[in-house]
């Protein structure tokens, strides 16, 4: 489902295979949680939506900082509150893992993800037009053999 979510919003990405095989690799870290929202109404079950998240420490707190890094559910299966089910379950998670709060980065211009994330408590944290919060990206250097 990582490849249709990108796919879906024209994103470069990993194959489907190389995403599922670093996946089966981070589904046993600690700092990794991930939810799988399944559809039962056919003859399998078939999944329909996912939620991924980090936790990562933080010298401000006792607990750590989740981040949802994603958040997704297939276009026809949309608005039927499978989002939000999976937003509450992820959210129930990390307070249960003691995360002092939860973070996400959402695309200015995605206003139906703005809107979502605000109905459930979220709020933007550099408001205003000239105060946005800039994300910077730089790849990592591959380490030289010698």
């Amino acid at each position: 489902m990582l490849f249709d979510f990108n796919a879906e919003f024209d994103t470069s990405t990993p194959s489907a295979q190389e995403l599922a095989s670093r996946f089966q690799v981070m589904l046993h870290r600690q700092d990794v949680l991930v939810l799988l929202a399944e559809d039962s109404s056919g003859e399998h079950l078939r999944a329909v939506g996912f939620a991924y998240l980090t936790l990562r420490p933080t010298p401000y707190g006792d607990g750590p900082v989740a981040e949802l890094e994603e958040l997704y559910v297939q276009p026809e299966c949309r608005n039927r509150g499978i989002g939000s089910r999976l937003l509450g379950q992820a959210r129930e998670q990390v307070r249960q893992r003691s995360a002092l709060e939860t973070r996400i980065s959402v695309d200015e211009g995605d206003i139906d993800a703005r809107r979502f994330y605000e109905r459930h408590g979220f709020w933007n944290v550099e408001p205003g037009e000239t105060s946005r919060m800039l994300c910077y990206v730089s790849d990592v250097q591959p380490l030289r053999r010698t």
